[in-house]
């Protein structure tokens, strides 16, 4: 028989090999870009090419595909064997998505009778294992014609699925899709031009928090709840912080706080998780935030673009007070013109032990970049541009075939990076200094969303579908 000791040693290892091996082999995609909002999950061998198009005679590589009802940005999560997605079901008709150069203040005309739907599915099969209507009704808001009503993708945390909707709702179900509470925040209009443009912040999880971004303008706060039973615990006003952002919060734990940070303009904030307190706060940047702040190298990055500017910044987590870099006057006329392959874009002197360094060009628009071996990716219409994740060194900015419009956020594993576009192609790149298209993969249908990584399968959602790659 085994003595105490061995019976202790043998949990040990247990507890050390055998249960990070499960976790590895279940990969969790857990929110919107994945564990930590960094959009990688190493592990496993990806595939490089195929070709996922009905209507080519040489369809390869599709592991399933199943139709996805409705109209929705909202990118696949992925919790052991199921994948979750959120849509928004027209009663009457189809809704209409324009795509293309869409930036006309245009709004859709949604006035008729909507359901907000979560669905859940098989992550081996494709197979529809269970939807849930979270709300029903006309929209409160408006949403552009490039955007959805449905926008946003769910969190889980491996017991709690939480969706919300904006102006629709926040709904917390369980695995199986019983509802277990669910919140009115009041109408949150993201607004420019007088329209709603249609609210895109994914909620973020940690431990029993959640945290939602509402900058809409007229009333912008964030909001923290307890995720158990939806008690909100805190509120801050962004009055004079922010006037609308689109970007998902990034919830990170530091060597001493827990950072709330979130992309906003004219300003962005790290808050204290616990308290609300400010921690730290940047001026400037491009004045529609949509990129998601994430962490790599023990940094936060935080990219934006629109209007004067197109940073980049690389943050301490142990920044305090206006951090702003020091030369923001100096902003660039041009740079909201993201095709313009600017190589003079170069790390600036910054603060000390506050910013690691930051650039007024190369910033990303609609996609949050993906830092992966020792590189930041950033892409943007038809423009693939890379940075040196440490120092900023520019390395290179190169156009990807016919200007591909890269609106999803990018991700990367196995040496690759997967730029999936609105023309319906996946691009897949070489990590590298140098740009190094290894294919370009024909998906048949439109893509916005942000693809999901989980043993060595890639999941699309495009605009009719759900894929599988493998």
């Amino acid at each position: 028989m085994m003595s105490i000791k061995q019976m202790a040693l043998l949990t040990a290892w247990v507890t050390l090999f055998v249960t990070p091996l499960a976790a590895q082999q279940s990969q969790n995609w857990p929110t919107f870009r994945g564990p930590g909002g960094t959009g990688i999950v190493e592990g496993h061998a990806l595939p490089t090419s195929w070709n996922a198009d009905l209507d080519s005679p040489d369809t390869h590589g599709v592991l399933w595909r199943t139709p996805v009802p409705g109209l929705g940005h909202s990118s696949p999560v992925v919790w052991g064997d199921r994948i979750f997605l959120c849509t928004a079901i027209a009663e009457s008709g189809d809704s209409t998505l324009a795509l293309g150069a869409s930036g006309k203040p245009t709004a859709a005309d949604d006035s008729g009778e909507h359901r907000w739907v979560i669905l859940c599915y098989n992550k081996s099969t494709g197979k529809e294992l269970w939807r849930k209507t979270a709300h029903q009704g006309i929209p409160r808001t408006t949403r552009h014609v490039k955007a959805t009503q449905a926008n946003t993708s769910v969190a889980v945390d491996g017991k709690h699925v939480v969706a919300f909707f904006g102006a629709e709702g926040l709904y917390c179900y369980d695995l199986d899709g019983n509802l277990q509470w669910s919140r009115d925040l009041g109408v949150i209009n993201i607004s420019k031009y007088g329209i709603g443009w249609g609210y895109a912040s994914s909620p973020a999880i940690h431990k029993d928090r959640i945290a939602l971004t509402c900058d809409d303008p007229a009333n912008p706060f964030l909001v923290v709840l307890r995720l158990s039973d939806g008690k909100e615990l805190w509120r801050v006003s962004r009055k004079d912080i922010s006037v609308r952002s689109w970007s998902t919060p990034l919830i990170h734990q530091g060597p001493k706080k827990t950072h709330v940070v979130v992309n906003g303009w004219p300003w962005v904030v790290s808050y204290d998780l616990e308290s609300g307190k400010v921690l730290w706060k940047i001026h400037g940047g491009g004045d529609n935030p949509v990129p998601t702040p994430f962490v790599s190298n023990d940094w936060f990055y935080i990219t934006s673009a629109h209007g004067a500017q197109s940073p980049i910044y690389v943050v301490r987590p142990q920044a305090r007070g206006d951090i702003t870099p020091l030369d923001e006057d100096e902003s660039e006329k041009d740079s909201s013109k993201e095709g313009s392959a600017n190589e003079d874009s170069q790390p600036k002197p910054q603060p000390k032990n506050a910013i690691v360094w930051s650039t007024n060009r190369g910033g990303s628009y609609m996609s949050t970049p993906v830092v992966y071996r020792g590189n930041i990716y950033l892409g943007t219409s038809g423009i693939i541009r890379c940075f040196d994740a440490r120092t900023g060194k520019n390395h290179f900015a190169g156009r990807l075939e016919g200007r591909a419009s890269i609106i999803a956020s990018l991700v990367a594993a196995d040496g690759k990076i997967y730029c999936a576009s609105e023309d319906g192609t996946v691009y897949v790149l070489a990590a590298g200094n140098e740009l190094n298209v290894l294919a370009s993969n024909p998906m048949g249908e439109p893509c916005l969303a942000t693809p999901a990584i989980s043993q060595g399968v890639l999941y699309f959602r495009t605009t009719k579908s759900l894929i599988a790659i493998k």
